[in-house]
């Protein structure tokens, strides 16, 4: 049984960590976009030297560079299964073009995973973390960057009758639980 993922959700809502629990729970590689990077960079590729330079330069790696690595990255052996999807689509463009990607590989999503957390528990999630780069101006701009581009994705998903909304503002165990019977009933 495949099983095609993508998890939304703004940064410090658990995304990673869940997602990684869940695609060894269901045997599928876990695809985040920063992997993808360091994987086609590591290994060389055409792709990957692209976007090389943009790292390189510490500038994002521009859309179309991203869905190529993407289109590469699910035409790869392991995907056959299936796969879960991490921090990509993060706009309404992605989105739109990862339909077209999938339409042509003939795969589609079995369900979008929303991860909802609040503001001020993200706030505090991440300046728990204690990362040099994380403080409270930092992470509310962050979030207010997801609201604008990230946040309509979960409309697109939805207006398709594909989102599925996880309360990710409960103890780890509970939002894995919630998104195993998510996942067991999304093919059923």
């Amino acid at each position: 049984m495949t099983k095609r993922l993508i998890f939304l959700g703004p940064p410090g809502a658990g995304k990673g960590t869940q997602a990684q629990k869940l695609a060894k729970m269901l045997g599928v590689p876990h695809i985040s976009t920063g992997a993808i990077l360091r994987e086609a960079t590591k290994a060389g590729t055409p792709l990957g030297k692209k976007a090389q330079n943009y790292m390189n330069r510490g500038e994002l790696v521009p859309d179309a560079l991203m869905l190529d690595l993407i289109r590469e990255r699910l035409q790869q052996t392991d995907v056959q299964k299936g796969w879960i999807l991490d921090g990509f689509p993060r706009n309404v463009q992605q989105a739109t073009f990862l339909e077209a990607l999938l339409a042509e590989l003939n795969q589609s999503p079995d369900c979008v995973l929303d991860l909802d957390v609040p503001d001020e528990v993200i706030v505090t999630r991440l300046l728990a973390r204690g990362r040099k780069d994380d403080n409270e101006e930092t992470i509310r701009r962050r979030l207010e960057v997801y609201r604008e581009q990230t946040a309509p994705v979960s409309n697109f998903y939805r207006d398709r009758a594909r989102l599925q909304l996880v309360d990710g503002n409960q103890l780890p165990e509970a939002v894995a639980l919630a998104l195993q019977q998510i996942v067991g009933q999304s093919h059923e």
